[in-house]
This record gives C-alpha cells, structure tokens and sequence, in this order.
C-alpha cells in the first residue's frame, strides 16, 4: 500500500506490505463550508459568556494571544475576522501579543505571514519574552513556590482573548484553552516549575487527559488568576480546514473542543506493535527535532517494549542548534544515562521536559529518525538515521520475522492511539 505522510510541506510516500500494516488516524472530518460564518457566529454565541462584541467596550484595552510559527492555528484568517469583530475598538487600544511560550521570537516577515501584512501594519504586534523580567508581572506562586509569571500586557488589559487550535497533547493533555496563556505567555522560571520531572513523570500527564492531569490543572489555576479570557479555539482536519469552532469562557469552551477532537482523534487498537512510523503533523509542527517528540511520543504508545519507532520530522530549523534542548541530548552518552542526569538534578533546566519524554520513549524502543539534519547530529542527538523509510520498514520486517507487524500514524500526535478501552477527560 502507497501512504502518504504529514512530512515537511510537500508530504512523503512511502510503499509498505498490505498484509502487515496498520494505518491509525484522525476520523476525517469535514471542513466548515463557511469558515468566516461559523467563527462570527462563535463569537456572536459564545460557550458560557457575554458575545464578544457586545460586552467590549471602545475604551477598553484589548490584549489579543495568537499562536506562533510552530503551530498551524489558521492565524491568517482567524485574526482578521476577529478584528472585524472589534472594529469599533480603536486600533492603538489594540495589543497582539504572539504566544511563543519558551521558543524564539518570529521575524517581521513570519509575522506578517501569519497575521497578514494588513494586520501587522495597522496594530501593536509583540513577541512574548519568556525572559524579559520587565515584560512580567507575578500572579502568585506555581505549586512548588516559583512565582507565577505572566507578560504584562496580558495581565493588565481589560479585555483578554486567547485564539489558537485543539489538538491532542502530549502531556498536557489538549493544547489550547489555559495553555494560550501559560506556557504561552510565561516566564521560563515558571513553565519550568510547570513541566517539572515529577508532573512529567505522571501517569495523567498524558495525551487526552485534563482533569486529574496535575500539569494541565496547575496551568489552569495560573490562567484564572488573571480574571476572566475569552477563548476563541479551532478544530482542523488533515488538510488544515476549520472543522469546529469553540468560543466563550476559557475553561467551558475548551472543554467543548476538547470533547469535540477526542471524537476524531481517539483511535484504540488491539494490540501493540513491532514496529510504528510515525510524524510529527508535517510543516509548521515539523519544524525541528524539538518538536518532533511529540510525534514521538504518539508512537510509544502503541510499540511493543524492544520494538522500533521511526520518526519522519523534517527539522528544517534544526534541532535547533544550540537550543536548550540539543545542549541537554548532547550531553549525555545515552538516554539512560541523561534521563539519570534529569531527574536527580536540583536545578530544573529550560526544555529538559522535552529530552525527558525523548530519553523515557528511547530506554524502552529503538529509535530511527528521517530528516534532513546531518547524520552526526541525528547520532548525537540518541536517534539512529533512517535514509529511505520505505525500504527501512521492509528491513526491519524482515529482520523480526514473519509475525511482525507495523502500525503507520500519518499524521502522528494528531492521531492518540491507545490500548486501553478508554481514556480520562
């Protein structure tokens, strides 16, 4: 069979056996035939608040959250139709504040892609500094102590809404909803004391898990100190269409979309596999290795101990070089090695919770990476290269014998496939 991977922008075919492959994903479904209707009227009946027009006031000042380049939230068309919403609010009353959590900021020119050139010309466009203490104010403590760190702008406006896309999680459960704000717009200090080893380590720190997720609901109590958000969250398809549109109180209208993809993306199985290939949703979410565990991650839920994953990431941005991320993989001489550096440490270190769940997936499953970083990097960073997915898969097939089988996630963390017959909301 001929399956075509969520692989950079142009997507990968590979040709696998019929007989031994099983391919998991999404429930399709459809587009909005009227995407800029059924976001008006979102926001004209929204989920457990006031509509969104009508409860704004011209003098009020508006601090809007949109995602950043990593992410495949529609921004280009969402943040148009909102502003719309809100013509009568003056533009320079008006902050967009790109949530960028813990990555680098984007250029103008990725700005003005994401926004438009229109949007960016006319408003207050900032990058959130997760390291900028002057940018942050603290709104309390996180649960272990550390101050709990937000950017100004967003505390201090009298109007607050949080935009972006659901999709599964892969320990904190969905994304969307609270997480708009924090990681979103926190202080490195504070997603640190977040995404700390014990929460990672949790049980419930899991794809599809919220309530009882300790990581999930600790986000939740920072994002309501703040007073009331507005949510304005999408659902996509494969082919980045608008399949659903969540808006109102921050809590009530995620859990509405998060209800909503769990329909789609929850796919059980039978049994785990010897072998599982999987990606990480194609460009943007591909854009480097970073990203890629959540991809990762989908994949280890299905694989037998001792079996063989193969991550198809493009990593056009790299790991990337000299991030947090890749000082942290590189020193290390294997996974378990750094995952006992990780968890005996006294300092918490910015991205650890990423090489974390990398190094817990490679102590227990073989690791192959298809990207275009060179392979000395791909070595260093504990995967192994894989140059031809296809005839990979054919090897390692052939290498464990005829009862070996391989489950295929074309579009990996998009997809939670699961052994169990049902998962926690």
């Amino acid at each position: 069979m001929r399956i075509e991977l969520a692989y950079g922008r142009d997507g990968l075919a590979v040709d696998l056996p019929d007989d031994r492959t099983t391919v998991i994903e999404p429930t399709d479904q459809p587009g909005l035939p009227d995407e800029h209707a059924a976001v008006r009227a979102a926001l004209r009946q929204p989920i457990g608040a006031l509509p969104l027009r009508n409860s704004v006031r011209a003098t009020d000042r508006v601090c809007i959250v949109f995602t950043d380049s990593t992410r495949a939230t529609p921004n280009e068309r969402l943040i148009p139709w909102l502003l719309a919403e809100l013509a009568h609010v003056p533009a320079d009353h008006v902050t967009l504040l790109n949530s960028t959590g813990t990555h680098r900021p984007n250029t103008p020119e990725e700005l003005a892609r994401l926004l438009t050139p229109e949007v960016l010309a006319r408003y207050r466009v900032l990058n959130h500094d997760c390291h900028d203490d002057a940018a942050l104010v603290a709104v309390g403590s996180m649960r272990d102590g550390t101050p709990a760190l937000l950017n100004r702008h967003l505390v201090e406006a009298e109007v607050r809404i949080i935009t972006g896309f659901i999709e599964p999680h892969f320990f904190a459960g969905f994304s969307g909803g609270p997480k708009g704000i924090i990681p979103g717009c926190a202080g490195l200090a504070s997603v640190m004391a977040n995404h700390r080893p014990e929460n990672i380590r949790s049980p419930q720190a899991t794809f599809g898990v919220t309530l009882g997720n300790p990581l999930w609901e600790e986000l939740r109590e920072v994002a309501l100190r703040i007073g009331p958000s507005f949510l304005l969250n999408v659902a996509l398809n494969a082919r980045r269409q608008i399949t659903g549109v969540f808006a109102g109180d921050l809590i009530a209208a995620h859990q509405a979309g998060t209800e909503f993809v769990r329909r789609s993306a929850l796919q059980p199985v039978a049994a785990a596999f010897d072998i599982v290939v999987t990606t990480n949703s194609g460009h943007p979410l591909d854009l480097n290795l970073y990203q890629g565990v959540k991809g990762l991650s989908a994949a280890s839920r299905i694989v037998k101990d001792g079996g063989t994953i193969l991550l198809a990431c493009e990593c056009r941005e790299g790991v990337p070089a000299g991030s947090p991320f890749e000082r942290l993989l590189r020193s290390a001489a294997n996974p378990a090695q750094l995952l006992q550096h990780l968890e005996s440490a006294r300092e918490i270190q910015a991205e650890q919770w990423q090489a974390q769940i990398q190094a817990q997936i490679q102590r227990r499953a073989r690791t192959f990476l298809f990207s275009s970083l060179p392979d000395d990097v791909v070595r260093a960073c504990h995967f192994e290269p894989c140059h031809a997915p296809g005839h990979w898969v054919h090897e390692q097939l052939a290498e464990r014998g005829p009862t070996a089988r391989v489950a295929v996630l074309p579009h990996g963390p998009l997809t939670i496939p699961h052994l169990a017959s049902t998962l926690h909301s």
